[in-house]
């Protein structure tokens, strides 16, 4: 087992950690002030387009894909992405000015693994240029979706199209004016399928007649514009058939394939946020006097630092042990650890942010830092893609059957 990053990897680490030097972290306050300025809410930083030429002429550039999509990876890792995606997660939003940002990774390994060459050309090639973006729709506010078979928008064949009904929300990107593309998971009950096979995944355009935004959704006070996540209604939208992504009645084996790798993205940037949360302490506690001593010389304090840097340190490790099994045995054998990381990491970034904050004081919970900005993206997390709850009671449950069944030593 070697712990130290190839070379290769060194290589990509410095590359980027100097251009996020040069080009992202001096506009960080300003890309915020413009993005929670309201008269500019859903229009995008006029800075972003850009940093994007620059980062996609640095080779900077879809980096999450996965050397098995072939043509469409440039030839990383999951292992070898891990660390380059912990520094873009140092700064919120950051990882689209990479091209690596959700929802629009996850949608392009689906097109990448399952689309037809027409919609690879279509939608998969302007994602790659970073030209468009997208949103997945699968959520919904009547059903309990953490258990995805509750899925009720209907997919109904009609000759050559399919009818589209329902109602959807925390449609992440769906705000966005340069969303082009939705994939939606809808329900397509038949008497010949099993249960986990009831579900189909189908390519919706954005400006399709029918897809109506109810309203944007806030979380924790921000719209997170211009991207946002909104509440939306499809009433009768109609697509071709050729849309439909894999066949009808395979949405969950394609859900598979997408959430995992989106799971632990979610980690490798949260790993980012917790220690720039804990850089940001460190040198709070070490500037800052009360009562005659340093914070830093309190015992709580260095506590506090010494908990958080154990706690990055194990969290960022299983995240390299889960992205190998990953790339080794693929994501299916690999959803123990994948289940594991996905509750380890948010709860993690959110303690240690919690504590950087604690260290600031007041000022901890403005945003004169952005370390109250991580917090709040490390809470949100521990729902994105399945609430902690889920992922533990499918790691119990796993685990249970694999070690109930080892012999007694």
């Amino acid at each position: 087992m070697d712990f130290e990053y190839s070379d290769k990897v060194k290589a990509l680490r410095e590359k980027l950690e100097a251009f996020m030097d040069a080009n992202v972290y001096p506009i960080e306050r300003e890309k915020y002030e413009w993005e929670h300025d309201h008269h500019n809410l859903w229009v995008r930083w006029p800075g972003m387009e850009g940093i994007k030429a620059k980062a996609r002429e640095a080779g900077l550039w879809n980096l999450f894909m996965p050397h098995e999509y072939g043509k469409w990876s440039p030839g990383l890792t999951n292992l070898e992405y891990a660390p380059l995606a912990e520094l873009m997660g140092r700064v919120f939003g950051a990882s689209e000015m990479f091209n690596c940002s959700a929802p629009d990774t996850g949608n392009m390994e689906v097109l990448a693994r399952y689309g037809t060459p027409e919609q690879q050309e279509t939608w998969l090639k302007p994602l790659m240029a970073g030209t468009i973006r997208s949103a997945y729709v699968m959520t919904e506010p009547e059903v309990a979706s953490s258990d995805a078979t509750n899925i009720r928008t209907s997919i109904v064949r009609d000759g050559d199209h399919y009818v589209i009904n329902g109602r959807k929300w925390w449609i992440s990107g769906m705000m966005d004016p340069n969303t082009k593309m939705l994939i939606v998971l809808g329900h397509q009950p038949s008497d010949d399928r099993a249960r986990h096979q009831q579900h189909t995944q189908i390519i919706v355009p954005r400006d399709t007649p029918g897809v109506e935004v109810v309203r944007p959704l806030s979380v924790i006070g921000s719209y997170h514009s211009p991207s946002g996540h909104a509440e939306i209604v499809l009433k009768d939208v109609r697509v071709p058939v050729e849309n439909v992504i894999l066949g009808e009645g395979r949405g969950f084996e394609i859900a598979q394939g997408r959430l995992g790798p989106g799971r632990i993205h979610h980690c490798m940037r949260l790993i980012g946020g917790a220690q720039r949360a804990l850089e940001y302490m460190a040198r709070r506690v070490n500037d800052r006097v009360a009562f005659g001593r340093k914070l830093a010389d309190q015992g709580s304090i260095r506590q506090d630092v010494a908990k958080s840097f154990c706690e990055i340190e194990q969290a960022r490790l299983l995240t390299l042990k889960a992205a190998d099994a990953m790339d080794r045995y693929g994501n299916k054998v690999a959803k123990d650890l994948i289940a594991a990381i996905k509750v380890v990491a948010p709860q993690m970034a959110q303690t240690v942010a919690d504590r950087a904050m604690q260290s600031f004081g007041g000022m901890g919970v403005s945003d004169d830092t952005p370390v109250a900005g991580i917090f709040a993206t490390a809470r949100y997390i521990r729902l994105a893609d399945g609430p902690d709850e889920v992922h533990m009671a499918q790691l119990g449950k796993l685990k249970i059957n694999e070690l109930a069944g080892l012999p007694q030593r």
